[in-house]
């Protein structure tokens, strides 16, 4: 697994992007043992990871996110079992702890010396985090669909449908708790392709997470976008987001008026 891992990364690249590739190539193969331990016909994959290994967003990303759409059989403990027994079948072990909130599971796979064998760091004891997370109580209205992914492995996964990880992304952006710069880029990226949401989605989202439906529709979904883009600081989403763009000319991107022109232009 290490030989694998070391020709992800070549030369040219910056520690940065060695860094990026290396969390990437570790998150497909925690996929690939998801994928092969039948995970997928509980959980759908989402978030920004989805995005980019689905869709082919152009920012890497941090963390493993998934919904949870069918209870029977799903166990989070198995879970993370065999995450921790395919990484050691591929000689690469890992820490596992899990931590079992109200709604959401997570478990922060760490993997101690993968630094130091692939040559990002001088420390054998330094470990590299990714975080898994599962939902347990998503809001209703999301749309399953499935997609192979060849990148490194080859397998399935079922995942959000693109308006429902619009849907997702949009509460994400104007409901989190505290500013991730992410969530702007991957909106601006929505807003190029025209995206429209799943509004059923989005409005049980806010209503879950709020105790009001706001009951947007058509009409009155780009108002919205308008009056919440408002409000976000672009020059700390755009410092925040930095790390993770395979281009950094794409940080021109985060300005205001061109953000309310791809609005006007998309919806």
């Amino acid at each position: 697994m290490i030989e694998l891992l070391r020709q992800q990364l070549n030369p040219q690249m910056t520690d940065e992007e060695k860094l990026n590739r290396l969390r990437e190539a570790l998150q497909l193969a925690a996929l690939k043992s998801l994928y092969d331990a039948g995970a997928f016909d509980n959980l759908s994959f989402t978030g920004g990871t989805a995005l980019r290994l689905v869709f082919g967003l152009r920012r890497f990303s941090e963390d493993l996110d998934f919904s949870l759409f069918e209870k029977k059989g799903y166990s989070f403990e198995k879970l993370t079992g065999e995450l921790t027994r395919g990484f050691g079948l591929l000689g690469l072990p890992i820490e596992a702890k899990p931590k079992v909130l109200k709604t959401v599971q997570s478990v922060m796979l760490k993997f101690p010396g993968v630094l130091k064998s692939v040559g990002l760091s001088p420390l054998q004891d330094q470990k590299l985090l990714i975080k898994l997370d599962v939902d347990t109580n998503p809001p209703k209205g999301g749309e399953l669909t499935s997609s192979l992914i060849n990148r490194m492995y080859m397998f399935s996964c079922v995942h959000y449908d693109l308006p429902s990880l619009f849907a997702t992304k949009l509460h994400a952006c104007f409901y989190r708790v505290y500013l991730k710069g992410r969530d702007y880029y991957d909106l601006i990226w929505y807003l190029s392709r025209k995206v429209k949401p799943n509004l059923l989605l989005l409005n049980n989202a806010i209503a879950q997470t709020q105790g009001k439906n706001p009951r947007l529709d058509e009409n009155s979904f780009k108002k919205f976008l308008l009056e919440h883009l408002e409000k976000v600081d672009l020059l700390s989403a755009k410092k925040d987001v930095e790390r993770f763009l395979e281009d950094k000319t794409e940080l021109a991107l985060f300005d205001s008026k061109a953000i309310q022109a791809a609005i006007e232009n998309a919806y």
